[in-house]
């Protein structure tokens, strides 16, 4: 396998995945201040990321990221000059995930590793540097594109068996950022209802489907609604303490870092509650 050419960014163990295409100044303020590295923005962001530098403003350590810029939606030379200048504004404080998506939502969807090779060849003609860029990435053609392209990972909606594996196959020098969902309830009813209404999306979609099974899981497992085995797999729930020690099983596993995705909270007031609440058995240290 071919050595990767980026230094690992450093994210801090433990960061929060948002599905809101942007933050608030304020909400970034309170992640940062329960002693999270960073924040993770996904939707597929538009090409222009204006939200990045309010936030970075108002922050003084936090480190934003996408997850991800859809290579399909937003076009590599833009994505390169919101980079640079985010980065002329914020050094270091600012990672580019990206990936393809999904086919079953993507009308262009076509040849989908050639065009993320041909993407990423547009970052490098635009001097985006590998160490500040990761991609979505489940399968082994992928992952290893990831070890060799760009700083790491960031697989989505996986477990910690998916996590050793991968570390395994990219190695020790490479950057792995897993996301996984949290309900911070102890009524397992309550929580795989919650965890459903959200996997219900990826039950129909075959990368996701297919990442699965080479992981284990039975036809039976990945047919909708999910089994309670694989919504138990993809999203924690308990006291603080069991889910912490579920999130911990990725670091176990080799993960350099794992975006926290909160689930059921209906508001920015009810997510910094249940972030609030995880901050201390993760080990984070809450700003004074």
């Amino acid at each position: 396998m071919t050595e990767p050419v980026a230094l690992k960014p450093d994210l801090g163990r433990f960061g929060v995945w948002l599905g809101s295409r942007s933050i608030t100044p304020g909400l970034a303020r309170r992640i940062e201040s329960l002693g999270y590295g960073a924040v993770w923005i996904g939707g597929s962001p538009d090409a222009d990321l204006a939200w990045v530098e309010p936030a970075l403003a108002e922050t003084s350590s936090l480190q934003l990221a996408t997850g991800i810029v859809n290579i399909w939606t937003a076009p590599a030379p833009a994505v390169a000059e919101s980079f640079k200048r985010i980065e002329k504004a914020y050094p270091g404080r600012f990672l580019l995930g990206i990936g393809v998506g999904h086919p079953e939502h993507t009308e262009q969807y076509a040849k989908p590793y050639d065009a993320l090779v041909a993407y990423l060849d547009d970052l490098d003609a635009a001097m985006v540097p590998t160490s500040r860029r990761v991609l979505a990435a489940l399968g082994q053609r992928v992952l290893r594109l990831a070890a060799e392209r760009s700083a790491g990972a960031h697989p989505y909606l996986t477990t910690p068996e998916h996590t050793a594996k991968a570390r395994e196959l990219v190695g020790s020098s490479v950057f792995l950022a897993p996301e996984h969902k949290v309900v911070l309830t102890t009524d397992s009813t309550e929580a795989r209802a919650i965890g459903r209404q959200t996997v219900d999306f990826y039950l129909g979609l075959s990368n996701y489907v297919n990442n699965w099974l080479r992981l284990g899981f039975t036809e039976a497992d990945v047919r909708k609604p999910g089994t309670d085995r694989l919504i138990d797999a993809v999203v924690a729930h308990g006291t603080a303490e069991a889910i912490a020690q579920r999130l911990r099983e990725h670091c176990d596993a080799g993960a350099d870092h794992v975006a926290i995705q909160v689930l059921g909270a209906g508001d920015d007031d009810a997510l910094v509650s249940v972030l609030g609440e995880l901050a201390g058995p993760l080990g984070l240290t809450r700003a004074s």
